[in-house]
């Protein structure tokens, strides 16, 4: 079914439904909701969609859902399966605003790192939805406090993701306890080997749907990165800002509590920025986004969640404070500029062990991003100088306005030569970036990542899905050390890969595992079908091949091998 011209009023959703999306100002159905909507409500098969992040997938397997959920019915019938903790709140809180005037039907979010008890006491309270993170769910089941044996729906969201982070075991355990009748469906950004597998052995006949994506970008944008040490990123985006005077921009960060600390540091150092996240108050976001597009904010900080919605169409840069979870989420980030035919540049920060990741992006984006030094305080200070000096030739004069306190400004500088005149306007501006930026160190530290390596002959462009994970505790993958700018990387290769179900979370279990590997520095991961490739500091290399190759992984003996 093609369906753009396709209604809401046009797919069986009930008014109460359709009220709610009036209020959110849901008018026209994206693709994938026009093809998927229907085919849920019919609960003929399973579905398969393949899709991007952005593309209206909530709404287009929530609606039904909620469509069809039993309000009478105090018992989880639905499963919501996604990788993040923002995801699944920002989900939880959508299916919140679809069932606003829809009674009865509640919905609750699971996930690590907040109160079980309160999340166990909504479940008994009666919620039929449950949105939540597999290693939570499973907590949950295995403590009989979830039962899944009501459950007509189950989602995976962004199943790629699930699996990249590890998932995989916890994705199998729940679906071998869920009801054979329910109906299965599985979104993802792209068809790995594993979702062919679940597709193949757990779902009825699914229909797949693929949504045409932007998983490229948009040609005009640059994309550029710099590594630092995790210490330094707040400098590295203060430099970034500065050599860009004119910037008029988004900072993305990953989390509400970054986003806050960032916006407050930049305000603290006289940058016109302001924050937006999920905190603040709709005439908060409102009063902001004004501000935003008169330019009387520069830099917007912003979570992904917080940033739907922004509609400013003459976005100079995007800036990266930190890598987001998926490839997807960059590619929507970087096209908020570039936009209307203007030029854009997407800037990202990293630090050592997200080079694989990045490497990533660049292979499902077939772009290529530009390694760049952090700005020196030289270049700074030379930016800065040529946008004030450019401002001053450029600045309008009212000469009737000034016309009356000429005399005394003639009196007050009069006795300064042309020369000392410009000099003492220019550093009456000027003086903070040189007195800041005098003696400033340099805190790159572009490694070898993107030097010509040999992965399996694929160079740059080729990686597939692997790659560091953002956020493991310091004894995964190791730490910096003495914050050694030199680390030198050797690649390995392991005899297991995806298909064993091994992923970079495994590999980080027999680094953990081994005392003698303590400490070291992991760099990028490729995990391959029937192998894994992976960057270890040079340094541990006869330990790597010690002892990782007396390993073993779900009863076969692990080889590894000097790539």
């Amino acid at each position: 079914m093609s369906s753009n011209s396709q209604s809401f009023e046009g797919m069986q959703l009930s008014p109460e439904i359709l009220s709610g999306l009036k209020d959110l100002k849901f008018e026209t159905p994206t693709p994938i909701q026009s093809e998927v909507i229907p085919e849920i409500l019919s609960g003929s098969r399973d579905l398969l969609g393949i899709a991007q992040t952005g593309t209206g997938k909530t709404a287009a397997f929530g609606l039904p859902i909620i469509e069809q959920i039993d309000p009478n019915k105090k018992q989880v019938q639905a499963l919501i399966l996604c990788p993040t903790r923002e995801l699944c709140m920002q989900i939880t809180k959508d299916i919140k605003h679809f069932t606003k005037y829809v009674p009865k039907i509640a919905a609750v979010a699971i996930y690590g790192g907040s109160s079980m008890s309160q999340q166990v006491h909504k479940l008994h309270d009666g919620a039929q939805i449950a949105v939540g993170t597999p290693g939570r769910i499973k907590d949950l089941i295995n403590r009989g406090r979830l039962n899944l044996g009501n459950i007509q729906w189950l989602v995976l969201d962004e199943a790629d993701d699930m699996l990249d982070k590890g998932f995989k075991e916890d994705l199998d355990a729940i679906l071998d306890g869920t009801p054979e009748t329910k109906q299965t469906l599985l979104f993802s950004a792209t068809m790995s080997p594993w979702i062919q597998k679940v597709a193949k052995q757990r779902m009825r006949n699914p229909r797949e749907i693929k949504v045409s994506s932007e998983s490229q970008g948009a040609d005009n944008v640059e994309h550029k990165y710099v590594t630092v040490h995790a210490r330094d990123r707040y400098a590295a985006l203060r430099r970034l800002l500065d050599v860009n005077p004119d910037v008029y921009g988004i900072v993305f960060c990953r989390t509400r509590r970054d986003t806050k600390e960032v916006a407050a540091k930049l305000i603290e150092d006289n940058y016109a920025a302001q924050a937006i996240h999920g905190d603040i108050s709709q005439d908060e976001r409102s009063d902001t986004m004004t501000r935003f597009r008169q330019k009387d904010i520069q830099i917007m900080v912003a979570t992904d969640v917080a940033a739907r919605g922004i509609d400013v169409s003459d976005l100079t840069h995007i800036i990266n404070y930190e890598l987001p979870d998926s490839p997807e989420t960059y590619v929507h980030r970087s096209g908020r500029t570039g936009r209307a035919g203007k030029a854009g540049i997407s800037l990202t920060i990293i630090h050592m062990k997200e080079h694989g990741k990045l490497r990533r992006i660049e292979s499902i984006m077939k772009k290529k991003f530009t390694q760049m030094d952090v700005p020196t305080g030289k270049a700074i200070c030379e930016a800065q100088l040529m946008s004030l000096v450019h401002r001053v030739r450029t600045t309008e004069v009212d000469h009737e306005k000034l016309k009356p306190y000429l005399d005394a400004i003639h009196s007050e500088l009069g006795d300064l030569s042309h020369d000392e005149l410009i000099k003492h306007f220019i550093s009456a501006e000027f003086n903070r970036f040189l007195k800041h930026y005098s003696n400033v160190k340099d805190i790159s530290t572009q490694k070898s990542m993107y030097e010509d390596r040999n992965y399996g002959g694929q160079g740059r462009g080729g990686q597939g899905r692997g790659g560091q994970r953002q956020g493991q505790r310091p004894q995964q993958g190791g730490h910096h050390g003495q914050g050694r700018k030199d680390i030198q990387f050797r690649t390995y290769k392991l005899s297991v890969g995806k298909q064993d179900g091994f992923g970079p979370k495994a590999l980080f279990d027999m680094i953990n595992n081994n005392q003698s590997l303590k400490g070291i520095e992991i760099g990028g991961i490729h995990v391959q079908p029937k192998d894994t490739k992976f960057e270890a500091d040079a340094r541990y290399h006869d330990k790597v091949m010690s002892f990782l190759g007396r390993e073993s992984y779900r009863g076969h003996k692990v080889r590894i091998f000097e790539a």
